[in-house]
C-alpha cells in the first residue's frame, strides 16, 4: 500500500519543516519521556540532537557556497541581525522610556529586549534551506551573535561583564568553512553533498519541536501573546523591511528571523544575575518568552512560504521557470 506522505507534506506550507516540528513538540508536551529512553533515539529525536543535525546543515551548505560569494553571505546575515537588534533595542528602551522597567500590558522591557532582538537560527536555517540560496543559509555565520544572552546585557548596560565569546562563534561557523573548502576544491563533492542540506529540514524540525512545551504558552496568558506581537510584527516587520529594501531581497530571509530563538528563554535569569535590580522580572519573562518561541515557531515556516510565493524565493523561481520550460515544449 503506498501512502503519499511526502506528496502531502509538500502541500501544506512549509510542511517538511512544521510537520515534524509539531510532532515533536507535542511528544514532548505530552509523552517527554518517550524522547529520553537513550542511544541513538534520543541523539536523533531529542532536542539533544539539534546541534549535530544543524551541524551538518552548515556542513551540506557550505559545499555549495563558491568562495566569490562568501561576501554576499555576510552582507546578507549583517543587514538582518542588525535590523533585528536594532527593532528589539528601540522598542525595548522607548517602552523602558514611557512605563519603566516594568514595561507595558504586562511585558517588561527585560522580556522585549531579551527575545525581540535575536531570532531561532535553526529555523531560519532550515527555512532557507528549503526556501532561499547557500548564500541566505550562509548568512546564518554572522547572526550567530544574537544567540544568546549578549546583546541583551550589551543593550541593558551591563555589557562589563559580558564578552563575545569569540571560540564559539568560530566553533559555529568552522562546518561552513570545511564545507566550503572541500566544495570549492572538488566540483564532485560538491555535486554529492548538494542534496543534504534539503535531506535534514525534517530532523532539525522535529529536533526543534522536541525542546517545545505547549503547556508554556497556557502558563504565559495574554502578556505571553503581547510580546509574541512584539517579536513578529515588530521584529520580524523591521528585518523584511531591511530585507527588501537595505539588502535589495525579496524579503523572505526576513520573514524567516521573525520568531523568538529558544536560548533567550535562559537570557533574562542571566541578566539578573548580572544585574539584580532585574530580578523581579526573571519569572514572568521566562514565560512570556517562551510562548514566544513557541508559538513564532509554528506561525513562522507557513508565514515565510507565504511571502516567498507573493515575493519570490530561489525554490518557487525555479519551479515556474521548469513550469514556462514544460509549457514552451
Amino acid at each position: 500500500m503506498h501512502v503519499p506522505i511526502f506528496k502531502t507534506l509538500q502541500k501544506i506550507p512549509a510542511g517538511l519543516m512544521v510537520v515534524p516540528l509539531l510532532l515533536g513538540a507535542a511528544l514532548n508536551t505530552f509523552c517527554p519521556d518517550a524522547l529520553k529512553i537513550g542511544s541513538f533515539t534520543t541523539a536523533l529525536f531529542s532536542n539533544a540532537g539539534q546541534a549535530t543535525v544543524v551541524g551538518m546543515q552548515i556542513f551540506f551548505v557550505g559545499t555549495n557556497l563558491r568562495v566569490d560569494r562568501i561576501g554576499e553571505a555576510f552582507k546578507r546575515g549583517a543587514i538582518l541581525l542588525i535590523a533585528k537588534y536594532a527593532a528589539g533595542v528601540l522598542l525595548g528602551l522607548g517602552i523602558g522610556a514611557i512605563f519603566g522597567p516594568a514595561g507595558v500590558l504586562g511585558v517588561s522591557t527585560l522580556a522585549i529586549i531579551s527575545s525581540v532582538t535575536g531570532a531561532n537560527g535553526s529555523l531560519y536555517l532550515s527555512l532557507m534551506g528549503e526556501y532561499g540560496d547557500p548564500e541566505d543559509t550562509a548568512a546564518q555565520s554572522i547572526m550567530n551573535i544574537h544567540d544568546g544572552p549578549f546583546l541583551a546585557l550589551l543593550t541593558l548596560g551591563a555589557s562589563g561583564m559580558a564578552n563575545i565569546p569569540v571560540l564559539s562563534l568560530f566553533a559555529a561557523i568552522v562546518p561552513l568553512i570545511i564545507g566550503c573548502i572541500l566544495g570549492n576544491l572538488d566540483e564532485d563533492l560538491r555535486k554529492f553533498f548538494s542534496v543534504g542540506a534539503g535531506l535534514v529540514v525534517p530532523f532539525v524540525g522535529f529536533c526543534i519541536g522536541a525542546g517545545i512545551n505547549f503547556g508554556s504558552v497556557v502558563e504565559a496568558g495574554p502578556s505571553g501573546l503581547v510580546l509574541t506581537c512584539m517579536v513578529f510584527f515588530i521584529g520580524g516587520g523591521v528585518a523584511i523591511l531591511a530585507d527588501k529594501f537595505i539588502g535589495r531581497r525579496p524579503g523572505y530571509a526576513g520573514a524567516a528571523i521573525a520568531s523568538a530563538a529558544g536560548n533567550t528563554i535562559a537570557t533574562p535569569a542571566a541578566v539578573a544575575l548580572i544585574d539584580p535590580n532585574w530580578q523581579p522580572y526573571v519569572a514572568s519573562a521566562t514565560t512570556q518568552i517562551a510562548a514566544a518561541v513557541v508559538i513564532t515557531a509554528i506561525i513562522v515556516p507557513p508565514f515565510v512560504d507565504w511571502c516567498a510565493k507573493k515575493w519570490g524565493c530561489p525554490k518557487f523561481d525555479a519551479e515556474k521557470a521548469a513550469e514556462q520550460q514544460a509549457g514552451a515544449a
